[in-house]
């Protein structure tokens, strides 16, 4: 899956556990995309299996989706802690670390894991 798809269903659960029910307005506030651009991107994860849209217009992630994006907020989490906890400020932390979350492997990945956890972080 492309970034930008992973960044929509990130959106997607994040907004889920702020809210009740996620519509395509919330994901353009959120986002600051246009509505065409949202309910493009919405299409395309619909047909990729990712996500349900119901009568009502609210959007909840597939068990795919959902696994797709608690993988990449996990990596947002950890890499803004191991950023922060190197001394970066948070906002530098946060938007580097969604840089990054997209294209660190997965070996690499567990290692940052494996040595936030040793030196005693809350991840």
């Amino acid at each position: 899956m492309r970034e930008s798809g992973e960044m929509y269903l990130e959106t997607i659960l994040v907004l889920g556990k702020e809210k009740n029910k996620v519509r395509a307005i919330d994901i353009c506030d959120r986002m600051d995309y246009s509505k065409a651009s949202v309910s493009r991107a919405l299409v395309k994860l619909k047909n990729d299996a990712c996500i349900i849209v119901d009568a009502y217009g609210s959007i909840a992630l597939t068990e795919k989706g959902r696994q797709i994006a608690e993988k990449i907020y996990e990596r947002h989490q950890v890499l803004s802690c191991m950023l922060m906890a190197l001394g970066v400020d948070e906002k530098t932390a946060t938007d580097d670390a969604c840089k990054m979350e997209h294209d660190i492997s997965d070996v690499s990945f567990a290692a940052i894991k494996k040595h936030l956890r040793e030196r005693g972080a809350d991840i």
